[in-house]
């Protein structure tokens, strides 16, 4: 009789072995009686690309990016006044005899654009701001809505100011003057750039003795975002009126050539999207470009296709002497508008600066939120420029130029 140890052993296989058996022979019926087509090798499978939730690329750790102010929004409507009631937004800057001197553009009761004078000791807090416009349409200076223009009404809105006036203003101190570019819009058929000026000491003084404004860009046309050089290119005036596709720059000898009748600056600006980029639509510079010991520091516009309706602010370095050539790009925004100020106004999702200073070795940025108020952000103007050049120039889909000039919502 064998041991019982070997017993118990002998009991167990037993029971396990029909079992193990069965379950063979129940997946060899399976096999047979299955559909071929459920015995296919298994594939991978990918959600469809969204297109209502693309995925951006995530910008990195080490990027030249700036910090905004505490004090955001530094310039508010103001309801007791009538000619700011509504907005006070898009901020030319200067920074002159130790502050910064800002004239922004503000929408009051009557729904014209006037500019406002604002200015500030520290560059983050508004100490100084005046009762009256420092700057405002009239009838000998800027255009005038006429319905018997031979150029039709456009569809055209910027900021709420329906009845016109002067919009987004961009200052350059040249030689004891400053000249101020701004949109002129009758309201009704025409916007054209604007161009004025006013000695540095009364500026300064606020005695608001500014020259007769004078057209620089054609009638029929939109044009926007033009800037003044803050110094002469080889001893004339230089303004670029274009980023996109290329840099466009024209020099101007005197002023003086411009008026009813005479030379207007030939533009054009084309928005093809170039795919894959954060500013696969450039929208046009924003403030005057800013003299740096690595070339001129151009901020500009753009919106990304994947990510439309949302107004991001980028930065390129152009050659000293040829400014028309860009040696450094960003490949990322450096500022987008992600807080509630600038998505809280006329326009949500917003950011538009027409001033930069650089003091103090910062980098003071001005931009409007929203089409609605006045806010400010700043970096280190030494590190920002070395992680902007340590980025490198991306690779920039050519676009071919457009066959006609100018031509409607040109520039923004």
């Amino acid at each position: 009789m064998p041991p019982k140890k070997a017993r118990v052993s002998a009991k167990k296989v037993s029971k396990k072995t029909p079992k193990v058996s069965a379950r063979k022979n129940r997946r060899a019926s399976v096999a047979k009686t299955k559909p071929k087509k459920l015995l296919r090798p298994k594939t991978k499978l990918t959600k469809p690309k969204s297109k209502l939730k693309p995925k951006l690329k995530k910008r990195p750790a080490k990027f030249p990016r700036v910090e905004r102010s505490e004090h955001n929004p530094v310039i508010r409507p103001d309801s007791g006044r009538s000619w700011e009631s509504k907005a006070t937004f898009n901020p030319a800057a200067l920074y002159e005899d130790g502050r910064v001197h800002l004239l922004y553009r503000a929408i009051g009761d009557h729904d014209i654009s006037v500019l406002g004078y604002a200015a500030s000791s520290d560059g983050f807090q508004i100490d100084e701001r005046a009762g009256e416009p420092a700057f405002a349409p009239n009838k000998k200076g800027d255009i005038e809505r006429d319905p018997k223009a031979e150029h039709p009404a456009v569809a055209y809105s910027s900021g709420g100011g329906w009845n016109g006036g002067c919009e987004d203003p961009r200052l350059a101190t040249i030689d004891g003057v400053v000249y101020l570019i701004y949109t002129a819009f009758d309201g009704w058929g025409s916007i054209r750039i604007a161009l004025s000026s006013i000695d540095l000491d009364d500026f300064l003084a606020k005695r608001w003795r500014w020259t007769r404004p004078v057209l620089i860009s054609p009638p029929g046309e939109i044009h926007k975002n033009w800037v003044m050089f803050p110094e002469k290119i080889n001893g004339k005036y230089a303004i670029l009126h274009s980023v996109s596709p290329e840099i466009l720059i024209d020099y101007v000898g005197s002023f003086d050539e411009f008026g009813e009748g005479k030379r207007t600056i030939q533009s054009h600006y084309d928005k093809s999207a170039q795919k894959g980029r954060w500013d696969s639509l450039i929208r046009g510079a924003g403030p005057p470009p800013l003299k740096t010991k690595h070339g001129w520091l151009l901020l500009y516009h753009a919106m990304d296709v994947r990510d439309p309706n949302r107004y991001k602010l980028g930065a390129m370095i152009l050659d000293e002497k040829d400014p028309t050539k860009v040696l450094y790009r960003s490949k990322y925004p450096i500022l987008e508008p992600d807080e509630c100020y600038e998505n809280e106004g006329f326009k949500s999702g917003v950011i538009y600066s027409c001033g930069a200073v650089v003091a103090d070795g910062q980098l003071l940025i001005y931009y409007g939120g929203a089409d609605k108020v006045t806010c400010v952000a700043a970096a280190d103007i030494d590190a920002f420029i070395d992680e902007l050049k340590a980025t490198g120039l991306p690779k920039v889909k050519k676009v071919s130029r457009i066959s006609s000039r100018g031509g409607k919502n040109a520039g923004r």
